[in-house]
């Protein structure tokens, strides 16, 4: 860092510091700062002194760190002392954060890299009854979270990699929306009875589906739109003795380790989720690899397996982005035309690049498809190939088939012949 730097820096804070001195405070609603942590901390108390008022209503602050510096020791009591019966919304990054009561307006409180334990988040939260959003993410301090049934307006709940979490015990009554990165073995039982959209995302290997089939319907028996994503799915998703009674959503994004999966894993075990859900509406399977582990299917391939029969009245929509020539993708697909008798549309994407669009043509009227490395172009001609033996004469009048092949103008690889995106 240069001294002309340093030197503009040292400027900004004093007219910072020179306009919030002439600020008597009066009127302030909000109060927003980020910046890293380059400004002095009595700066810091001062300007916060003076924007925490009675009127104080919603209150922002990021801090950056800079050189392994300590974090910022926000000034909790005068946050309690004074802003206590206004304030409404906190976004606190990057500082430390004590506080010592409850907040009795406070609607929305999003953490992110604060230093917080559990039993001081307890304080906060068993005394702030008008919570409707929590987000909590690399809280490193917290060990457990704690949401007591009092918090009858909580609406949405986030916890991301929140790495010392040891317990989590949710009993608010009308928690809708749950987005969760963890161990799932961390939550209790019957702790999320209202929920009804959940996110479960690990990308650190603690969840896997087969994980969830045998312990979310148990955890959540209201969910009505479930997300998985796993990343590095290793084992198939073992047959329990459960039910998604409600589940009318279900997305489960797999990402594979090291950029492929194994060649062992079998994707017809996914099937059994459609047989556990009665009143499915849309499933929609994401796969993201740059590499295909598993055998292509042959033309001399043996039989396709079969699961047992089991009827699906409800689903509408299936959506495959990611679709390969793995036996096992196949035959997942044929379980599903064959059971799923309201069937109305079945998407297959054979890549993946992060645009879920009916017609990747049409993203280029603002821009690009995402980037495909050439492996996964040329399995792309593969699944093609597979789709039209194994798959098309499966696919009832009454379904419509939509087939998305790479873009003929961004996913161009030498020796191959891209040019439609659609496949009739």
């Amino acid at each position: 860092m240069n001294g002309n730097w340093r030197e503009n820096v040292r400027e900004l804070i004093n007219k910072v510091d020179h306009i919030m001195k002439n600020h008597s405070g009066i009127g302030l609603r909000t109060f927003g700062l980020q910046s890293y942590n380059l400004i002095n901390t009595c700066y810091l108390d001062r300007w916060l002194n003076i924007a925490i008022t009675p009127a104080i209503e919603e209150l922002s602050l990021t801090q950056f760190p800079m050189y392994n510096a300590k974090y910022y020791n926000f000034p909790s009591s005068i946050l309690f002392n004074r802003g206590g019966n206004s304030i409404k919304h906190i976004h606190l990054s990057y500082c430390a954060f004590r506080p010592t009561g409850g907040l009795k307006f406070l609607r929305r409180l999003h953490l992110r890299e604060v230093h917080i334990t559990g039993d001081e988040l307890e304080c906060l939260l068993s005394n702030s009854f008008a919570l409707e959003q929590l987000t909590l993410k690399h809280c490193k301090e917290l060990n457990y979270l704690r949401i007591p049934c009092k918090l009858q307006q909580l609406k949405d709940l986030e916890v991301y990699e929140c790495k010392a979490l040891q317990m989590m015990e949710v009993k608010a009554p009308n928690l809708s929306t749950f987005y969760y990165d963890g161990n799932l073995a961390r939550l209790s039982n019957g702790g999320l009875l209202a929920v009804k959209k959940l996110h479960i995302s690990s990308f650190y290997r603690y969840n896997n589906v087969h994980y969830a089939s045998a312990n979310l319907s148990s955890i959540v028996p209201t969910i009505e739109t479930l997300i998985i994503s796993s990343f590095g799915e290793e084992v198939n998703t073992v047959v329990a003795p459960f039910k998604f009674l409600h589940l009318k959503s279900l997305m489960i994004n797999l990402i594979g380790f090291n950029g492929a999966f194994s060649p062992a894993y079998d994707y017809l075990s996914l099937a059994y989720f459609i047989d556990v859900s009665p009143v499915l509406e849309t499933f929609t399977l994401i796969v993201s690899q740059i590499r295909m582990e598993h055998d292509v299917i042959s033309e001399d391939s043996s039989h396709l397996r079969q699961m047992p029969r089991s009827i699906h009245g409800n689903i509408k929509n299936v959506n495959i982005i990611g679709f390969c020539s793995a036996k096992s993708m196949i035959e997942l697909t044929c379980h599903i035309l064959e059971n799923a008798t309201s069937l109305e549309c079945l998407t297959l994407d054979t890549i993946h690049d992060d645009y879920v669009h009916p017609d990747r043509l049409s993203v280029h009227e603002v821009g690009f498809c995402g980037r495909i490395g050439s492996p996964m172009i040329m399995e792309a001609e593969n699944a093609l190939l597979a789709i039209k033996r194994y798959i098309v004469g499966k696919v009832p009048s009454t379904v419509k088939l939509v087939v998305l092949k790479p873009c003929g103008w961004c996913h161009a690889t030498k020796g191959l012949g891209v040019k439609d995106h659609r496949v009739a």
